[in-house]
């Protein structure tokens, strides 16, 4: 199984198959999605894309890591697990 990448600094214009269609051109892809603010439902300017095996995955970091698409230089990494939520009673 392929390891989820985070891709930062997307264009707000970017669709989730707009991302797939940029990732699918290193391999095969298993889900893409660009994360919508919630009260907006504007893009944050970010995604995260699953890729078919850890072999792709690499080859899309190298890939694409820098690279320019849709007028801005995007960074692609290995997403980090998210951190566990505190309960509201310990904020």
């Amino acid at each position: 199984m392929g390891k989820n990448l985070f891709v930062g600094n997307l264009a707000f214009s970017v669709t989730d198959q707009e991302l797939r269609d940029l990732f699918e051109k290193i391999g095969p892809v298993v889900s893409a999605k660009v994360i919508m603010d919630r009260d907006s439902g504007r893009s944050r300017g970010f995604g995260f894309v699953e890729m078919a095996d850890n072999a792709v995955t690499q080859d899309a970091i190298a890939k694409l890591n820098g690279t320019e698409s849709y007028g801005r230089r995007i960074t692609v990494n290995e997403a980090q697990p998210k951190p566990p939520r505190r309960p509201m009673g310990d904020r």
